[in-house]
């Protein structure tokens, strides 16, 4: 069965280790593996992955511009790639930036308001969502107890002040919060994936939340660097799905939300 993960992250060979360690400490994480290409291809082979989405992030307004152009770079490339772009809040002409995210191939935009230090909700990025909506996916970040930046109620307003916005709220729209989440957003048009979820709520409670969101809107994902990525495709296939929801969370939804920006490979 072919399998999209549509939630990896990657770093110029000179700062892999730096990035993945970086992430790892603030998340409170043991050091798995080097955020790099070579290693993503490796592993994601290993795993039995065929195409990955790439996720980057700015941390600093001034790093946007360079990240989406290395971003852009590694998905010419390497056939297996699809990139999305990053934003940041602080930063000048957004709506302009997104459009060069488009030019340079890239399918969407991904913020994380929790290491960006921004609400998912902040006025200052309405120029994004308005450029992005009815073209492109943004995927987002959400949950974490230690802050609100990235709280599910912050997204359902964002949903329905762009009702034609699409997104894909990672981690299940609420990592940690994940009946909060499903409270907000269960009525929405949300997309979601489930990386960095299975291991704290168990097939029956990833299963829970497949089911209660549908199948139809979820994506898999494994957000490497952070975890084994044989280890999260074998807790997915081991879920007691359908061969028909296993296919659509595998590829099939993914192939749907990246056909928004284009043609597939």
């Amino acid at each position: 069965m072919k399998i999209i993960d549509f939630h990896t992250h990657i770093y110029p060979d000179k700062l892999a280790v730096r990035g993945s360690q970086s992430v790892c400490d603030f998340y409170g994480l043991d050091y798995h593996n080097t955020g790099s290409v070579d290693v993503l291809l490796y592993e994601g082979k290993k795993a039995g992955i065929s195409e990955f989405v790439l996720l980057p992030v700015a941390v600093k307004a001034e790093h946007v511009k360079s990240i989406n152009d290395f971003t852009a770079r590694e998905v010419r490339e390497h056939k297996e790639f699809y990139g999305f772009g990053t934003v940041h809040a602080e930063m000048d002409n957004m709506a302009e930036e997104v459009e060069r995210i488009f030019s340079l191939g890239l399918r969407g935009v991904k913020i994380h308001p929790d290491t960006q230090r921004f609400n998912i909700d902040d006025e200052r990025l309405y120029p994004m969502y308005d450029a992005v909506r009815g073209k492109a996916p943004v995927v987002i970040h959400c949950g974490d107890p230690r802050y609100d930046y990235s709280d599910p109620e912050r997204l359902r307003r964002v949903l329905d002040l762009f009702p034609d916005l699409c997104v894909v709220g990672a981690h299940l729209g609420g990592w940690s919060m994940f009946d909060r989440a499903f409270e907000y957003l269960k009525d929405t048009s949300c997309y979601f994936d489930f990386s960095s979820c299975m291991m704290f709520i168990g097939a029956d409670g990833t299963l829970k939340y497949i089911r209660g969101y549908g199948a139809d809107r979820i994506v898999f994902g494994t957000d490497f660097p952070l975890w084994n990525m044989p280890d999260e495709v074998g807790a997915f296939i081991s879920l007691d799905l359908t061969d028909n929801e296993r296919e659509k969370i595998a590829y099939k939804n993914a192939e749907e939300l990246l056909k928004l920006r284009g043609t597939l490979k």
